[in-house]
């Protein structure tokens, strides 16, 4: 009777468990990038902003140039920690472990520098969005956003007060010489909403910084700046911001270490086949 001889498979040191732990995760920030990118691109190529260069000069505050930043950065992670660890990739793996290392670090540094040059961040958060103010007309995004920063976030008006608003052409009280009717009014966004209303009075904050405006306007407009009224939300969500912060820098940190683990078992495969 012949003899029956026995083939022993050699295991993988590459554990496949941890392959797509990586390649599952970053495959989602590879789309969620990709969308990210896309709707900045689309933001920005709306405004027309490369045939209007006057735009150019508050790029950095731009929310469409914000998002292409970030949809980028996130498709580039996403890309390099999923193909890599699809295809054992040990060259984009090492990238994907210094992108995120290198994010860490930005991270640390932005955090250390906010508390140590708090007065100066304070004085550029006011400076840009005063900057805001003056183009509210002029840029949809940012009209979005400061809509949705005063009625939505944070509930104010202004950076210091409605009186802010005196910076935009269209709000400022000596417009109404030229027939705006928004002369001496804040934007809708400054309003205090009221449950019965069920469409939004886009002309409640008309005239209300008027001199002979005859009702009580701390009852329909939020006399309190954003920046007092940020820094009160800071203060009030102090831990949910720190705990968030930490589990970010956790996750990061996973991720190099999960990385760096599966390069360390490619390597090992590889010297098995040598």
């Amino acid at each position: 009777m012949p003899s029956i001889r026995k083939y022993r498979r050699d295991t993988s040191e590459v554990s496949c468990c941890l392959k797509y732990v990586i390649f599952g995760v970053n495959v989602l920030f590879w789309f969620l990038g990709l969308i990210v990118l896309a709707v900045g691109i689309w933001a920005w190529t709306e405004k027309d902003t490369f045939n209007n260069l006057s735009r150019l000069t508050n790029i950095a505050l731009d929310p469409a140039f914000i998002l292409i930043c970030v949809g980028t950065i996130t498709f580039i992670i996403g890309f390099t920690g999923c193909v890599g660890a699809l295809r054992e990739n040990t060259c984009l793996l090492a990238c994907y472990a210094v992108f995120l290392a290198l994010l860490l670090l930005a991270e640390m540094t932005t955090g250390i520098l906010f508390f140590v040059f708090k007065d100066w961040i304070k004085q550029q958060a006011t400076t840009g969005f005063q900057t805001f103010i003056t183009h509210y007309r002029e840029d949809p995004d940012q009209q979005n956003l400061i809509d949705w920063i005063q009625e939505d976030w944070l509930q104010c008006c202004g950076v210091e007060g409605p009186r802010d608003w005196d910076r935009n052409a269209y709000f400022n009280c000596s417009s109404g010489a030229v027939g705006s009717r928004e002369a001496c009014g804040v934007p809708f966004s400054c309003c205090r909403s009221k449950p019965q209303d069920i469409i939004r009075n886009k002309q409640c904050g008309y005239d209300v910084r008027k001199p002979s405006y005859n009702f009580d306007k701390a009852k329909i407009i939020y006399d309190k700046g954003c920046l007092e009224a940020a820094e009160e939300w800071f203060d009030h969500n102090l831990l949910i911001v720190a705990t968030s912060a930490v589990c970010t820098a956790f996750a990061q940190i996973l991720g190099i270490c999960f990385a760096q683990n599966l390069r360390a078992d490619i390597f090992a495969q590889k010297a098995k086949w040598h």
